[in-house]
């Protein structure tokens, strides 16, 4: 089983518009929601391809209790420590050319003794995963030591991390050695001090990366495919060409095949390359970390490995 943590999750709120023009009323011509946050998208990656997962984070209020509705509606097997803060709402914008504009809100403050009991009851699920996940943002006013301590717990189990964030937060993850790291270009981009938009960029933060660091790392770059650096050896991946939907959520469900695969014993380039599929097959729907099984096999065998 994979551990998914979301410390700041959401409800998600799709709405799918033939245009979208700053200044204008429109009309959503669907509405969609879910349980959101990165590592539900995680999970729901996971659960579509079979494998099993549990949900946990920080819930609160009425959105709160929505959230874990609609998670186990959707059959996401899920733990919350409920706070008294209200959960966040994110509302993606998804133009018919598949452009989306996110609008997400900052988050709940988070005390002291809530992130106490979150670690509580992370470790009393630890022993049943093989593998944890921390995906998303931090909560606003969330201090480093609250997320070391939840790293340094992790990482005392013994279990396989993978973490994937941005700003404040993944400086302080880059900070460990022996902790799995996902993220974008963009992201690493602003940890690193040049720019990542590319596969020869990609390389260069990974060989500078690789320096002080003993786990694999992977650098995801949108339609140029994906990187993956380890002690035993380094991938590039790049999937077909697809007619985007939605690309929200497609880093989730790169991670998401990714684990799955690696709980399932598959080595690394395997494991890239079902990630590689969910990421692409992710970009075909409408929702965000969401994809059919029928079309992450048909894409499976069209992504390019090769080592580097």
């Amino acid at each position: 089983m994979i551990i998914c943590i979301t410390p700041n999750p959401a409800i998600d709120r799709t709405l799918l518009l033939s245009s979208l023009v700053v200044g204008e009323v429109h009309r959503a011509e669907r509405v969609i929601a879910a349980a959101g946050g990165k590592g539900l998208n995680v999970a729901r990656a996971i659960h579509t391809l079979g494998g099993e997962s549990l949900c946990m984070g920080l819930a609160g209020g009425h959105t709160g209790r929505l959230l874990a509705d609609l998670a186990q509606t959707e059959g996401l097997n899920s733990f919350w420590t409920w706070i008294d803060s209200e959960t966040r709402t994110c509302t993606i914008l998804v133009s018919s050319n598949g452009d989306a504009t996110e609008i997400d809100e900052p988050g709940p403050p988070v005390s002291k003794s809530d992130w106490q009991r979150l670690r509580k009851d992370v470790r009393r699920y630890i022993p049943s995963g093989n593998l944890v996940c921390i995906s998303g943002s931090w909560p606003p006013q969330s201090s480093a030591d609250e997320l070391k301590e939840l790293l340094s717990m992790l990482v005392d189990s013994g279990k396989q991390v993978w973490v994937d964030t941005s700003g404040a937060a993944l400086n302080t993850v880059l900070g460990y050695s022996d902790i799995c790291i996902k993220v974008n270009g963009n992201e690493i981009s602003t940890s690193l001090g040049f720019k990542v938009n590319d596969v020869p960029s990609a390389k260069r933060a990974l060989m500078v990366l690789g320096k002080r660091r003993t786990t694999a790392f992977v650098i995801t770059l949108g339609a140029l495919g994906a990187l993956l650096a380890t002690p035993d050896g380094r991938w590039y991946a790049r999937g077909p060409r697809v007619r985007v939907i939605n690309t929200t959520g497609s880093g989730d469900s790169f991670l998401g095949g990714l684990v799955n695969a690696l709980d399932h014993g598959s080595d690394w380039p395997t494991a890239l390359r079902e990630a590689m599929a969910a990421g692409t097959a992710n970009a075909l729907s409408a929702a965000g970390g969401q994809f059919k099984l029928q079309e992450f096999n048909d894409i499976r065998g069209q992504v390019q490995i090769q080592a580097w």
